[in-house]
């Protein structure tokens, strides 16, 4: 980072300070041994408040005072009002500086034209989609209930009408509060495209605003394909708002966007293919959640197609659709899908031009501060393809403020950060793969368990999990913790603490359990199922309980 830009010249400016008299009741309050004495409130209290300090940031380029001092409009101009941008630009307003954050009007579809404040995750991500698995898990609810005695005189039915109507009046309400909570924190917000001109100015929609510094925070769209037909195909924007549900649907993509779709569209009812390139799905993730969560979507009826790479989309005249790959041809879809990745929506924002690098995928270069390569500009979130994770984005929005206008130098930190998967079944964890242990670390001792779930001896139904600890064998430190099965996401938050403070495989042990959960799996296992030394592998036993057992 370029310390010279860590603590911004400026200007110190506080409003008039407001008083006001209040009237409090004469009343003592007994204090601890070392406040023995009752202090007494006066009957009348004089009480000063004042508004939170603003700076007017000042440009000091002038070496022999020989040029003025220039006052730009703002400390902060950030582009994009998603997670991070928000949370960047309302901390910078908390610290005391002038802010603003430019953003386009509000559509639950993205484009050149249109975005919204709240972002993709409120928009277009992690919100509508975790209400749409909802919405899907209750078909699976329902098959589960029957052996818990629940009868129904007609088989239930979904109106995705009403799902999708009840959706968008939610992000609605959202995307108020996020405009909100700007306003409370003194943030100005502005309606438009921003473009930067130079190192301190953004032109949005023809009105030049000057910053100190500038924050391009514009987040991420998706891609799909360059093939014959793919103007039929829709991608995770569309598919959260569907006029109608799918009948048929191919979801072309192996990632974890593909399956939750996937889980979604197959709790719906609808009937569900996915074509992935590779021959497993969910490149990156421990090679056993791979095979688990696959396994355990095929058991729904969802069917995988693997190794099949798209090659083109046809439409008949009936319109339904088919899918050419390189293996032959499926036809029938009323939709196809594609959740082939996202990219960086840093197209036409005149990074280039203002000298900012750009990498070949659009993303945006940044040092560990997330300053890019010109000094008074920054960039945060999926825009620069580090770790693409809400969570992330706000973490390196307050990490920037910091940076900025706390005088407290921050780099982001991107150790043992939890993941999930909203697939179904859902995959938690945090730390390392098996795989990434292995070569990290080479000694390594892995604990699994795989059983039914108390729930399915009365449901009958299929269901399993699976839970996973990589622990190293010389220092007995907890590297990775992996679950797929219910309630994965949830356990894998609570205990991505542990993995972060360092504990080790004998602070799981000397950890009561809470019984009966599957949860209380992480603190009960003793043996090793085997144990990786120096790239070879000696087999153990296997720690799984059959946990469908009451009381076991």
């Amino acid at each position: 980072m370029n310390q010279a830009m860590a603590t911004p010249l400026s200007l110190s400016c506080c409003s008039p300070t407001l008083t006001r008299s209040t009237l409090f009741f004469t009343k003592t309050f007994p204090f601890s041994r070392s406040f023995s004495t009752p202090l007494p409130l006066s009957t009348k209290t004089l009480i000063s408040l004042s508004p939170p300090h603003r700076t007017f940031a000042v440009r000091a380029e002038s070496q022999n005072g020989a040029d003025p001092a220039r006052q730009y409009d703002f400390d902060l101009f950030t582009i994009g009002a998603g997670s991070g941008g928000v949370r960047a630009s309302r901390f910078a307003s908390n610290f005391g500086a002038s802010s603003a954050v430019c953003e386009l009007p509000f559509s639950t579809i993205s484009s050149d034209t249109t975005g919204g404040v709240g972002g993709t995750c409120v928009i277009r991500g992690c919100v509508p989609k975790k209400l749409l698995v909802y919405a899907s898990k209750f078909s699976h609810e329902f098959e589960e209930s029957n052996g818990f005695g629940w009868r129904y005189d007609s088989e239930p039915k979904h109106d995705w009408s009403s799902l999708i109507a009840n959706k968008n009046a939610e992000l609605q309400r959202l995307t108020g509060i996020y405009k909100n909570t700007l306003k409370n924190a003194g943030v100005k917000l502005i309606e438009g495209r921003g473009k930067i001109v130079d190192a301190h100015t953004v032109d949005v929609d023809g009105k030049l605003y000057s910053a100190k510094h500038i924050l391009v925070s514009v987040g991420g769209r998706p891609f799909i394909p360059d093939i014959p037909g793919k103007e039929y195909a829709i991608d995770s924007d569309a598919a959260l708002d569907l006029p109608s549900k799918p009948q048929k649907i191919a979801i072309v993509g192996g990632g974890y966007i593909a399956l939750e779709f996937a889980g979604i569209f197959n709790g719906l009812k609808s009937e569900v293919h996915v074509f992935i390139r590779q021959k497993k799905v969910l490149r990156g993730f421990d090679e056993e959640i791979r095979d688990f969560v696959a396994e355990n979507m095929a058991l729904r009826g969802i069917e995988f197609h693997t190794e099949e790479s798209p090659v083109a989309i046809t439409k008949a005249a009936d319109g339904s659709l088919s899918l050419k790959t390189n293996k032959g041809t499926e036809e029938g879809f009323s939709h196809i899908m594609f959740a082939t990745g996202r990219s960086p929506n840093t197209k036409d924002l005149g990074l280039e031009s203002v000298g900012v690098k750009v990498a070949k995928d659009g993303s945006i270069e940044v040092d560990e501060y997330s300053q890019t390569s010109v000094p008074s500009i920054w960039a945060i979130g999926d825009a620069t393809n580090r770790v693409n994770l809400t969570p992330v984005a706000l973490m390196e929005g307050v990490a920037l403020a910091k940076t900025l206008f706390q005088n407290e130098p921050t780099k982001p930190d991107y150790r043992a950060i939890p993941s999930a998967v909203f697939s179904q079944p859902p995959i938690g964890g945090v730390g390392l793969t098996e795989e990434q242990a292995a070569e990290q670390y080479g000694d390594i001792d892995v604990f699994t368990a795989n059983f039914r779930p108390m729930k399915a001896t009365l449901s009958g139904l299929p269901d399993r999990v699976f839970m996973k600890l990589i622990v190293s064998a010389e220092t007995n430190v907890v590297l990775g913790l992996h679950m797929c099965g219910e309630d994965a996401a949830e356990i894998a938050q609570g205990f991505a603490v542990g993995i972060k403070a360092g504990l080790t495989k004998a602070d799981f042990d000397a950890t009561v359990g809470i019984h009966p959960t599957a949860a209380e799996e992480f603190v009960t296992m003793r043996t090793p199922t085997r144990k990786v030394r120096k790239n070879q592998a000696s087999q153990g036993k296997s720690d799984s309980k059959a946990k469908a057992v009451a009381g076991s």
